[in-house]
């Protein structure tokens, strides 16, 4: 899936279990499957379509020689989901080849931990394509082609804020989405020296709102998250400190191990991309702060002293 870095917050959450068309028959095709609402990675809103991920897609494609078929699901965080069980449904069950913004987590790739799931909602369902369920099989990611980073985001009482390190909170009213990797991150850290300056908030958009209003002064967040509320809010004095903490993950395009050819040639076009800066230039048409991938390329474990530090 595009999967938000709150999906990978669930993800590591629980032991880093775990980033319009029907299936297309087109000889040549590439199939792609972009999570819906998902800005600026990828959207689609009433007739258009935008994002980064979607036009990485595109790019590699023409690359390919390939017509791009896109398909768009909906993601969806809460306790009855499980978003790498449904990523692997969707390819598993021929809805793409291709799943765009994957988080490159050892845990959510290879052997799927269970054999079937349920598919997430996608363009084209029906209702009883909700109910049943799909037989899973083995992922492979693609390289990576950009790292997805927590950022410290600072409200406007205190937008001059210096920050090299998230003890320079202490002293500010924190807010975390209750739940998420950045949560356990804030509560974890230094043993617990933030825990008396956070408050609890439910995920979403609303937390962005609260910090504008004046109510909280910094938070930790996805960065992309930043981004698509900046562009949205035009006069938001809301910044990124540009501090990033040490727990981040690279995003790449993940596929049935069926597939490991087309992600061969996936990776020639990628790799080629990041050297020529392609990926950059993207990314800033489409109103995302790009960094680019580190190593390792693929988390394979996260240790309870990373959570205690920057």
């Amino acid at each position: 899936m595009t999967f938000r870095l709150s999906i990978l917050c669930f993800l590591v959450l629980v032991s880093i279990h775990w980033a319009a068309a029907a299936p297309a028959s087109a000889a040549g095709a590439l199939r792609v499957c972009f999570d819906q609402n998902n800005p600026p990675l990828s959207s689609k809103h009433e007739n258009k379509a935008f994002g980064f991920d979607l036009a990485l897609a595109r790019a590699i494609a023409s690359r390919l020689g390939r017509e791009l078929i896109v398909q768009w699901f909906e993601s969806k965080v809460d306790k009855d989901s499980n978003p790498t069980l449904e990523a692997n449904a969707l390819l598993s069950d021929g809805r793409c080849q291709l799943i765009a913004g994957y988080p490159l987590v050892a845990t959510s790739l290879g052997k799927p931990e269970a054999e079937r799931s349920k598919l997430p909602g996608y363009d084209g369902a029906k209702r009883e394509d909700r109910r049943r369920w799909v037989q899973l099989n083995e992922l492979v990611a693609s390289h990576s082609y950009r790292f997805a980073p927590l950022a410290v985001v600072l409200g406007p009482r205190v937008a001059s804020r210096q920050v090299s390190s998230l003890s320079d909170l202490k002293d500010l009213t924190l807010v975390a989405e209750e739940g998420t990797l950045a949560d356990a991150i804030l509560m974890m850290y230094g043993g617990g020296v933030l825990v008396d300056r956070i408050t609890h908030v439910a995920p979403g958009q609303a937390i962005f709102e609260r910090m504008e209003s004046g109510d909280y002064d910094a938070t930790l967040v996805e960065l992309h998250r930043l981004d698509a509320y900046r562009a949205s809010h035009h006069s938001t004095s809301l910044l990124s400190s540009g501090h990033y903490h040490s727990i981040g993950f690279n995003v790449g395009f993940v596929g049935l191990a069926s597939e490991a050819s087309l992600v061969a040639d996936l990776n020639a076009v990628i790799d080629e991309m990041l050297a020529k800066q392609e990926t950059s230039a993207l990314a800033k048409t489409s109103g995302l702060t790009y960094l680019p991938p580190r190593r390792p390329e693929v988390v394979t474990t996260i240790s309870r002293a990373q959570f205690r530090s920057d």
